[in-house]
């Protein structure tokens, strides 16, 4: 369920800045596996043009819809998770919905284990994502479930408080996005660089010889929360040559 939000913030991005459109998904389980159904079908985009992503600024709206699971564990054990993320986030909106994913039997596979994924959805269609699940059983330590939705509810609160038109998780999707646009220049406002989105810097640099003008932004009056950092760019003018398959 975690690689399935993970997906679901990535194509709704996507679907916001015109380069998918998302009619309708799905998750499935596997033999405890997650597999991923996509119900729609994704136009091929031969160009992406430039954009500008820097008057995004998100403000937070009082629904945060969020799912948590367990597999072959007590159903208790999910309620738990829930009980203590609320402890934290009800402390600055009520209104949070956490939907329940509870597996059991043949289809749950065989590997125990609970986790949480919540998602924060900001009035202009930005949504900022945090997620955590139990280690897998034998390898390293056990979590108890109030300590893991608090954990949870805590990285949410970072991601908000970081901010930005993406959350850090889609940092190198909006910067690879801007590279292979047309040749015009392109800019996104982002919360703190994560170190993944650095090192992915450096490979496009390496790649398509591209460098990043990056401007630190105070957050003041306009601009919540941390600092932020507006990324531009010129694109190469990449041009998709593939066809839908019929």
């Amino acid at each position: 369920m975690g690689l399935y939000i993970r997906i679901v913030t990535s194509v709704i991005f996507l679907q916001n800045v015109g380069t998918a459109g998302l009619r309708g998904t799905a998750p499935s389980w596997s033999k405890g596996y997650e597999t991923w159904d996509c119900l729609s079908k994704l136009p091929v985009v031969k160009t992406y043009h430039g954009v500008d992503w820097v008057t995004q600024r998100p403000r937070m709206t009082p629904l945060t819809p969020s799912c948590r699971y367990s597999v072959r564990v007590s159903p208790q054990m999910a309620n738990r998770i829930v009980d203590s993320a609320r402890s934290i986030l009800n402390k600055f909106i009520p209104d949070i919905y956490i939907y329940t994913d509870h597996m059991k039997g043949i289809n749950s596979g065989k590997s125990p284990g609970f986790g949480l994924s919540l998602v924060a959805e900001t009035t202009n269609g930005t949504f900022l994502s945090a997620e955590l699940a139990s280690n897998p059983q034998g390898q390293g330590a056990a979590m108890l479930p109030e300590d893991l939705g608090r954990n949870c509810a805590r990285l949410l609160l970072e991601e908000i408080y970081r901010g930005g038109c993406v959350d850090s998780t889609n940092q190198s999707l909006a910067l690879l996005l801007m590279t292979l646009g047309q040749q015009d220049v392109s800019k996104v406002l982002l919360g703190p660089l994560s170190p993944y989105t650095i090192e992915f810097l450096r490979h496009l640099k390496s790649f398509f010889q591209i460098m990043f003008k990056i401007e630190t932004k105070p957050c003041g009056e306009e601009l919540k929360g941390g600092d932020k950092v507006l990324m531009t760019c010129v694109g190469i003018g990449f041009s998709n040559l593939s066809k839908t398959l019929k």
